[in-house]
């Protein structure tokens, strides 16, 4: 059987195709768009291998994390050797941090362009989920954009997953572009977050397309728990601060476009900011369409949204599929390389609401890695965010295990956003505001706003007894608290 004058193939011939230490790429930006039965096959055929005495594990690559079936279920059969540039499963996670899988956690945006130069290697099969590919090679992609059109290219080999529980409008959202190599003579001509430049398809080269896997599977987006007294804090302090920049006149009444990082407290803060009656409606230029900005949409508050992926749950994009006449005018979808893009996002003035695992009393952001020493699951895109952004702003609740850590400590043991990218620092006890602020300033400010008070007497006498040069440290102190908790379970043991 053929569609579209490709081969309709089989698990057996799925197999054949990629090898033991094969590269392969996946569609997918989270799992939004990600690949399904592929991924499936390939456990199940490693799972066969092992149990027979053979090798087989593959390299794997995304563009951000994926659905359980590459996250989780290929790593629970032993079949990744190797993975970039995000994860989030647990039995993924497990393994990188006992070393059995290499990772290479990095920026987003750097992605495509380290991939289409060669820097990974060779990419043998790319396997790339759509709604529809046609004969001469144009592939329309379902709920995501993320880095599939660089896979298309550069692969060698190509496997199309034809998902017919997307609806083929989707295509009406996409607007994918591919970037030219460097030396790059001319802008990228986005200068509002809804204005398209490029096509609603990505293309292949026919020849290269091995042939097409029917899968009928939504995507396996799970919803945000709901907003906690800590979130709704967090939330309410960011909104304060951002209605004084509007009066203060430093940002437009109609505010800059704003960018939320994925998660619990980030959906919270757009809630509240879709509640609150002085917030003007806005626009978004973010990396992921996340379920609260659907309701934003619906509800007038928000004018548009660009992004890579629908990060959202199966009811919520069936009602984006079933209304595409309406939404498919409030929403964009790019390849990450320009939802992500430096550029882009200094030139809109784009406002980051990013999240941490722990920031120190300088402003120095670890996103990533527990300790130091186990990653969570990578830095994703806050750091372009970050970096480029007209204001850089970091939410975290200030303690975490009922008070046995806190997230504000001496030192982060890993640092994703260093103190020249961080303006803005919030918990659920204040915000610190940090634009002009040396750095003792920045560490009163910190610890006397944002830290939660069971620490502040410590961290007040850290810098106190610390060596002081332009910045104060104790080299002998500055991980105390994270040596506490490894050896006593909390961070403050004789509290």
């Amino acid at each position: 059987m053929k569609t579209a004058g490709y081969p309709i193939i089989s698990k057996q011939e799925v197999v054949s195709l990629i090898k033991d230490g094969d590269t392969v790429a996946f569609s997918g930006f989270t799992a939004a768009g990600a690949a399904k039965a592929v991924p499936a096959m390939l456990a199940e055929h490693a799972r066969q291998e092992h149990a027979h005495g053979r090798s087989f594990r593959i390299r794997v690559i995304t563009g951000a994390s994926s659905g359980n079936y590459i996250d989780n279920d290929l790593a629970e059969a032993n079949a990744i050797s190797w993975r970039a540039p995000y994860q989030g499963g647990k039995n993924l996670r497990d393994q990188i941090n006992s070393q059995e899988v290499e990772y290479v956690d990095m920026h987003l945006s750097h992605v495509p362009q380290t991939v289409s130069a060669g820097f990974f290697g060779k990419v043998n099969v790319a396997v790339v989920e759509a709604t529809q590919i046609t004969p001469d090679g144009r592939v329309y992609l379902s709920a995501s954009i993320g880095a599939s059109p660089t896979w298309l290219t550069c692969a060698d080999k190509v496997i199309i997953e034809i998902n017919h529980c997307h609806s083929p409008r989707l295509s009406e959202l996409a607007d994918i572009f591919i970037m030219p190599p460097p030396p790059r003579r001319h802008p990228i001509n986005v200068y509002n977050p809804l204005a398209k430049i490029g096509w609603p398809f990505a293309q292949v080269d026919p020849k290269k397309v091995m042939g097409i896997v029917e899968n009928n599977e939504p995507d396996q987006v799970m919803a945000f728990s709901q907003e906690d007294e800590t979130s709704k804090k967090i939330a309410n302090h960011v909104i304060e601060f951002l209605l004084n920049e509007k009066q203060s006149g430093r940002i437009p009444p109609q505010l800059f476009p704003l960018q939320a990082g994925v998660g619990n407290t980030a959906n919270a803060v757009l809630a509240g900011l879709g509640r609150h009656p002085d917030i003007p409606p806005f626009y978004m230029y973010s990396e992921v369409f996340q379920d609260a900005m659907l309701e934003l949409i619906d509800s007038g508050k928000l004018l548009g949204a660009s992004a890579t992926a629908l990060t959202i749950v199966p009811e919520k994009l069936k009602q984006i599929e079933d209304n595409m006449d309406f939404y498919s005018k409030k929403i964009v979808l790019r390849p990450q390389e320009i939802s992500n893009h430096p550029g882009i996002i200094r030139r809109l003035g784009v406002v980051a609401i990013n999240t941490a695992l722990e920031i120190d009393i300088y402003g120095n952001v670890n996103s990533s890695h527990v300790l130091g020493t186990h990653v969570m699951n990578g830095v994703g895109g806050s750091g372009e965010f970050a970096r480029n952004s007209h204001l850089s702003i970091f939410m975290t609740p200030s303690i975490a295990k009922g008070g046995k850590i806190s997230a504000v400590v001496p030192m982060v043991p890993h640092v994703d956003n260093n103190e020249h990218s961080v303006q803005v620092v919030v918990t659920e006890q204040g915000l610190a505001d940090l634009r002009g602020l040396g750095p003792l300033e920045r560490a009163e400010k910190i610890i006397n706003t944002c830290a939660h008070p069971l620490y502040r007497p410590y961290l007040k006498e850290y810098v106190a007894k610390g060596s002081c040069g332009h910045i104060c440290h104790d080299l002998t102190r500055c991980f105390e608290l994270h040596r506490n908790f490894k050896e006593f379970g909390e961070m403050l043991p004789n509290c």
